[in-house]
């Protein structure tokens, strides 16, 4: 019979955050472990690696036993995606970024990229890969799936293309506009979750 999950106390594995022991002084913008309440998950780890879709016990099952913890990254994706990390580390390098974006005072530029409602694979991770490298300099990101004639009556199949392209830059953005009609077009807009790339 399988051991059932016992959700490690946040903090532990050399991480800093205290979780229950330490004053809340604000409210999490992030759930974490058992408050992650779906029935199913997206998972990457910690170098970005996608690991699957699962049920959320298995995902706690996972980090638990990698002594990590389970932190949902981008809870507007269908299923929600979850990082396998220790919270500690994941809150330094949220900051770290933080701080980093505040020094650059670049301006922040809206870049657009456009798919074609039938977009095949290859077209649509080159297009991925650049928008990456814009949200990764510091810029935001707009995505339009465009219509043509009886075309519009596919949206469904245009909802599904800009869904998964936030999924595959859940590490790299934040949804600065959900994704909503504009005419004949569906468009989300991104924008940079991580610092501008330092020059090696």
């Amino acid at each position: 019979m399988k051991k059932p999950f016992v959700p490690r106390p946040y903090g532990s594995s050399g991480s800093t955050f205290q979780g229950r022991n330490r004053p809340q002084e604000k409210a999490r913008a992030h759930k974490i472990n058992e408050e992650i309440r779906v029935p199913q998950v997206r998972v990457v780890d910690e170098d970005g690696k996608m690991l699957g879709i699962m049920t959320t016990f298995a995902a706690l099952d996972l980090a638990n036993a990698e002594e990590k913890d389970l932190v949902e990254i981008a809870p507007q994706a269908e299923p929600p995606v979850c990082k396998i990390i220790e919270y500690g580390k994941f809150l330094y390098e949220v900051q770290k970024r933080e701080k980093e974006q505040k020094k650059q005072q670049h301006q922040q530029l809206l870049k657009e990229v456009r798919f074609k409602w039938r977009t095949d694979t290859h077209d649509f991770d080159f297009k991925t890969r650049h928008a990456k490298e814009f949200l990764d300099d510091g810029h935001k990101v707009k995505a339009t799936v465009a219509f043509k004639g009886r075309e519009i009556v596919h949206q469904e199949i245009g909802l599904a293309l800009l869904e998964r392209f936030v999924i595959a830059l859940a590490d790299h953005s934040k949804i600065d506009q959900p994704i909503h009609p504009e005419g004949r077009s569906l468009s989300v807009t991104l924008a940079p979750e991580k610092a501008k790339k330092k020059p090696v």
